[in-house]
């Protein structure tokens, strides 16, 4: 078995498992799951998702985030853990999305790299989740699980995994493969307890010719 055939069939495994592949984090626009995203950093979506309502009910615009203060977005954060940082982020990442991309989140790589405290796997999520384009989500469950299988070499680089990743996994599977990898790493293939014994992918899980 070769790796694309190896990733077929992980992602056929996983669609019968989670059908609804979804981000975990609540959003209702690309801005507001921008501003999420930015705020899971070293943080629990679970926790992101307790935070978001005060926050987004505040500021309901582009405009009043561009308003506020660095402080008081950090007062309604501050739970989500380097909470100065990431609300000087929000805020500069609202201004120039107001003042150098015309009110919208931008739909390239390179443009949503330029904003600040975004890195490639926010990049990912957002070219993947809002746009439809071909993207992978390197998070840790992204990176321990995909290294397990052996879609890739077991590398911790979030970029060498992205890479790899896009050699064997169909366009249109990576993005929503992502998001069946962060349930299925929750649930069965967690970090420190894998339930093997009752893993529905241990008939192909490390099994690969290379």
């Amino acid at each position: 078995m070769n790796k694309k055939e190896l990733a077929a069939q992980t992602v056929a495994a996983l669609k019968k498992i989670y059908p609804d592949a979804i981000c975990s984090l609540t959003y209702r626009d690309p801005l507001q799951l921008l501003i999420a995203v930015r705020l899971s950093a070293q943080c629990t979506d679970a926790r992101v998702n307790l935070v978001t309502p005060a926050l987004f009910a505040k500021y309901p615009t582009l405009q009043s985030l561009c308003e506020a203060s660095a402080e008081d977005i950090g007062e309604i954060i501050k739970s989500c853990g380097l909470f100065n940082t990431k609300a000087r982020d929000i805020r500069h990442l609202a201004l120039m999305i107001r003042d150098e991309y015309g009110g919208s989140v931008p739909d390239s790589m390179e443009q949503l790299l330029r904003l600040p405290g975004v890195g490639r796997k926010t990049a990912n999520l957002i070219l993947g989740d809002v746009y439809g384009k071909p993207a992978i989500v390197a998070d840790t469950h992204c990176i321990r699980i995909s290294g397990r299988i052996g879609l890739t070499d077991g590398t911790k680089d979030p970029l060498k995994v992205e890479r790899q990743l896009r050699e064997c996994v169909e366009p249109a599977e990576g993005s929503d493969l992502c998001h069946r990898f962060v349930l299925f790493g929750r649930e069965t293939c967690t970090a420190r307890s894998p339930k093997c014994e009752a893993c529905p992918l241990q008939a192909f899980c490390g099994k690969i010719t290379l």
